[in-house]
């Protein structure tokens, strides 16, 4: 019987697993988020400025929160542009 070695796949058998998704808060330990970093901010908003959602960033629904939070407040003192063609 052929070994897993010996056989050739047409396409890599690891393009269907996904990466499982972890809250970067979490597992960084990071408990405060500054409105103030607008650098920071933006891995958090896609191109139009629109936040992202939880699903796409994997964080959890306390962080995204303070995520969201802290992204009004930088709007409001114009930090972060409420609407923008390409923000990044």
């Amino acid at each position: 019987m052929a070994s897993r070695d010996d056989i050739k796949f047409l396409s890599n058998p690891n393009i269907g697993k996904d990466k499982k998704k972890y809250c970067r808060f979490k597992k960084f330990g990071i408990r405060h988020i500054d409105y103030k970093d607008p650098d920071f901010l933006t891995q958090f908003v896609n191109e139009q400025g629109k936040l992202l959602p939880r699903r796409i960033t994997g964080n959890s629904l306390k962080y995204q929160k303070k995520v969201a939070v802290a992204v009004k407040r930088a709007r409001h003192l114009a930090i972060l542009p409420y609407v923008t063609d390409l923000l990044k």
